[in-house]
């Protein structure tokens, strides 16, 4: 039995909390989706497909508006249907896109992957639009109360966001769908409470446990996976090889986790091909798997003996150790630990090694298959470990270091295809490079390593330039041509040293002696000459390879000649034979690209004769802009979309402007939906009508650009995507919550104190974009609860001021009887920030992460003219449609 409840006058306390609850649940079921495509697929499709499916707060809002007069005669019943759908719609359409067999590497060339991605959305969208529908129904109810109703919403939201964080210590990946449907589950007993109704607590009871049971036993019953993990993930290689078996799993909002040892894995990152005609014992079974989130693997090297450790010779991260005896050795990222093996196989007095993620160095410290495989390398006495990013510790001590290592840390993403999505790489920035170099002792050499996987070249153009800029911050402005060594290897790897007081030309005899011994090819190093005349045409060959506009020949046409004759040796044009007899090398054109980038870098001219003409942006990645990625230029965005087989390696990039502009199509027209079936009967009677929905749009846009924006920056100091995500996304709910209940207080002279608000906002968002790196910076270097405290502390400002906004305009409209506003207000918010959350990755890559701060300070100034519109009252003598 029910009882009819006023939500305007006092409800009760559990309805409060069923609110906020269930409206957590939703928050929690897309950081859910989100991990689940993480180690499933890729995590930006699973942006897209929680931003696409967020438009169920739009469309629930569209049809609220246009029959409002229907749900409020039935709320009661629209609520109990919302409520008693929404958990198990969220397990039954998680299990079911885990069964469409989605790849991203295929999306171009197979039309299907495009039917199959529509199908992750309508599944998706199904569970977002039953909590869209509870929340909308109930904001209808409470609107003159909206304040207090809001501030359990985002409160609620908050908390229940961090609880999924710590969620992630106990549900594995494919489980972690049962924190949401717990959530749920406590909503909607509360909810139940709240209305006096026994019988609907027993059935949303039932629900839910025939939900658990069908998450955990259908999978096995039907033979279908509860998580199914792309055939291109790394993991899945290693699950395949006949005598794989996993030695580790842990889960934790730091990654999953995952070791596999077989016999098939090798993983020697750049190491020359000379070194199986030349080390006498090659190592056998000598590395295990290390897979983060499904992606890898990165190696851990085992404890070689004496008689096998030759073997390290001939990978390049060995480079700084023919200069450096006995050297006092940093490591920046311990990863799998292949760096700080080479280091003390390679006589590092000492060797200091960071590690940002807290779950790796728990592994390697308390897992006792992994101490025995590596003779516990993080406890040898030569070795200090710092649980913090490396950039953050050289920036900070006053040690000083005769290797600076930086090898292959978090780069092997950028060597492979598929799509990856746009990923901070802070270790990479310029500030970092600037760090390491000043850390030096004298003579001191950092030795940069990157996979150079990609044809034509991009990642290491960015590092080549990031690294040039930087030794010229730290040497004022000085000639830098004698301070850089390179080689690459093709399509393998890149190496870069430098040395804080140049090389000696003995010391670039010895380098040069030991590239030739690998078959490596020199880049760069001082006095090295290149002929600048094949520039012009290796940068028409590389736009041509892409937008060739003339018709291709025809390549089985009859011809006097082969394509690849040679003019017999000694006749004119014919390449020189070597004083010893052997063939000149073949031409290649990236190693050829690297050269006079190198010559350019060092004798000026790099960004008007190579980067402005090159078809790839190579700006160098600083701490505002530090992304490998987003490198097709946004003048050349078009000329791209009927050849995206060709830039597989930016689709994920690719795939932010498309959901840009696939969410502005359907919030334009879920936004315009009431406007278009309602205008005679219901908006013309509003004044203010497009001031209200600009002052929305701005606050929808607005509130979502600074959030997402603020989790790029935190993860400065917090080093993991996720884990600043659940920080960001507590923070600013629950401090705008408590903004949010505390505006109740200034309805009565809104009009006076909001844009007092809305100026705060504007300066301490400005203040912020220019200055919270500073302080990120030096809280980076704490413990890690601390950090999280003083990050919230750092986002109270803010979001407390951002909370005042829009319960202030939601409850004036209102208050003012203008519902269909109030409802058709509320969809504006939500679709308009799903654009907000696509157009920040854009703007982040193009202008910086400041920019995008800056540019939600100026949605609120925006805002606060358009205020006064909101606060119009009806036209006297035209009554609100019913």
């Amino acid at each position: 039995m029910t009882v009819s409840v006023d939500l305007d006058n006092r409800p009760s306390l559990s309805f409060y909390l069923s609110v906020g609850l269930v409206a957590g649940s939703i928050i929690a079921l897309q950081i859910g989706i989100m991990r689940v495509f993480s180690v499933g697929s890729w995590a930006h499709f699973g942006s897209l497909v929680v931003s696409l499916a967020m438009f169920g707060f739009g469309l629930t809002s569209a049809v609220m508006c246009v029959a409002k007069g229907w749900f409020e005669r039935h709320w009661e019943g629209a609520i109990k249907f919302a409520l008693l759908s929404f958990g198990p719609l969220m397990v039954v359409c998680n299990l079911a896109a885990q069964q469409v067999p989605f790849n991203a590497i295929f999306l171009i060339s197979d039309p299907m992957q495009k039917w199959r991605l529509l199908a992750n959305f309508v599944l998706y969208f199904m569970p977002f639009l039953a909590g869209a529908l509870y929340l909308g129904v109930v904001f209808l109810k409470a609107q003159k109360t909206f304040n207090r109703v809001y501030f359990a919403d985002l409160v609620g939201s908050g908390l229940c966001g961090l609880s999924v964080l710590l969620a992630m210590y106990f549900f594995k990946p494919d489980d972690l769908i049962m924190a949401p449907l717990l959530l749920w589950l406590a909503g909607g007993v509360l909810w139940f409470v709240a209305m006096s109704d026994r019988r609907g607590i027993f059935v949303i009871v039932g629900v839910a446990v025939l939900s658990a049971v069908v998450h955990y036993a259908a999978p096995p019953l039907l033979g279908i996976p509860k998580l199914s993990v792309s055939d291109y993930k790394g993991v899945s290689y290693a699950r395949k090889f006949p005598d794989a078996v996993r030695t580790y799993e842990h889960a934790s909002p730091f990654g999953y986790l995952e070791v596999y040892s077989s016999s098939y894995l090798h993983f020697a990152p750049g190491q020359s091909d000379n070194a199986a005609f030349n080390v006498p014992k090659m190592p056998s079974n000598a590395y295990l798997g290390l897979y983060i989130d499904s992606e890898g693997p990165s190696g851990i090297i085992k404890d070689l003996p004496a008689d096998e450790t030759p073997y390290f010779r001939y990978l390049p991260m060995f480079y700084p150790y023919l200069l450096k005896k006995d050297p006092n050795t940093f490591v920046v990222q311990f990863g799998g630990g292949i760096s700080t093996a080479v280091a003390l196989k390679s006589g590092s007095k000492h060797v200091t090694v960071a590690e940002g993620n807290p779950a790796l160095l728990t592994a390697f410290r308390e897992d006792k298959g992994l101490r025995a495989f590596t003779n516990d390398v993080l406890n040898n006495p030569k070795v200090t470990v710092i649980d913090y990013d490396g950039r953050l510790y050289v920036a900070g001590t006053k040690n000083r270091y005769d290797i600076i290592d930086l090898s292959l840390a978090d780069s092997a993403g950028l060597s492979s295809p598929g799509g990856f999505s746009i990923v901070e790489k802070y270790s990479y920035t310029r500030e970092a490079m600037s760090a390491y170099m000043r850390a030096l002792s004298p003579g001191g050499i950092l030795s940069v390593t990157m996979w150079n996987k990609e044809e034509p070249p991009k990642s290491v153009l960015k590092l080549y330039a990031t690294m040039v800029a930087a030794a010229r911050d730290v040497d004022g402005g000085k000639d830098v041509a004698q301070k850089f060594y390179v080689v690459s290897s093709y399509l393998s790897t890149a190496t870069v040293l430098y040395k804080r007081d140049g090389f000696s030309p003995k010391e670039v005899a010895e380098l040069n002696a030991h590239t030739k011994a690998m078959s490596f090819d020199e880049i760069y190093y001082p006095g090295f000459k290149v002929d600048t005349s094949a520039l012009p045409q290796i940068l028409s060959d590389y736009r041509d390879q892409f937008f060739f506009a003339g018709e291709q020949a025809d390549p089985t046409a009859p011809s006097d000649k082969e394509p690849n004759d040679k003019p017999p040796p000694g006749a004119p044009g014919a390449p020189e034979v070597k004083a010893d007899g052997t063939p000149p090398a073949p031409i290649v054109p990236a190693t050829v690209l690297g050269r006079l980038a190198w010559h350019y870098l060092i004798n000026g001219g790099w960004q008007t004769e190579m980067a402005d003409k090159y078809v790839f942006d190579t700006r160098i990645l600083t701490n505002h802009q530090p992304y490998f990625a987003a490198y097709i230029k946004v003048g050349d965005l078009l000329k791209f979309t009927d050849r995206l087989e060709l830039v597989q390696d930016e689709w994920g990039y690719l795939l932010l402007w498309a959901t840009l502009g696939i969410a502005t199509v359907f919030a334009l027209t879920l936004v315009l939906l009431p406007v278009i079936f309602g205008w005679r009967t219901i908006f013309s009677r509003y004044p203010g009508k497009a001031g209200t929905m600009l002052y929305f749009l701005c606050l929808g846009l607005g509130y979502i650009i600074v959030e997402v924006g603020m989790i790029s920056h935190f993860i400065l100091a917090l080093s993991n995507a996720t884990v600043s995500a659940s920080v960001l996304i507590t923070g600013m709910l629950v401090f705008s919550g408590c903004g949010s209940f505390f505006s109740e207080r200034y309805l009565d002279r809104a009009r006076t104190f909001m844009p007092k608000i809305f100026l705060a906002i504007f300066a301490i968002l400005t203040l912020y974009a220019f200055t919270i790196d500073y302080a990120l910076d030096w809280i980076g270097t704490l413990p890690y609860a601390l950090r999280i405290a003083l990050c919230m502390v750092l986002l109270f400002p803010p979001a407390f001021l951002m909370g005042f906004p829009m319960p202030t305009a939601m409850t004036v409209l209102g208050r003012l009887g203008k519902d269909h506003m109030f409802l058709w207000a509320w969809g504006i918010n939500g679709c308009f920030s799903v654009i907000g959350a696509a157009l920040v990755p854009i703007v982040a890559t193009s202008f910086g992460l400041p920019a995008v701060v800056l540019l939600g300070a100026v949605a609120y100034l925006v805002a606060m003219p358009a205020f006064f519109s909101v606060l119009m009252p009806l036209q006297k003598g035209r009554p609100a449609a019913a």
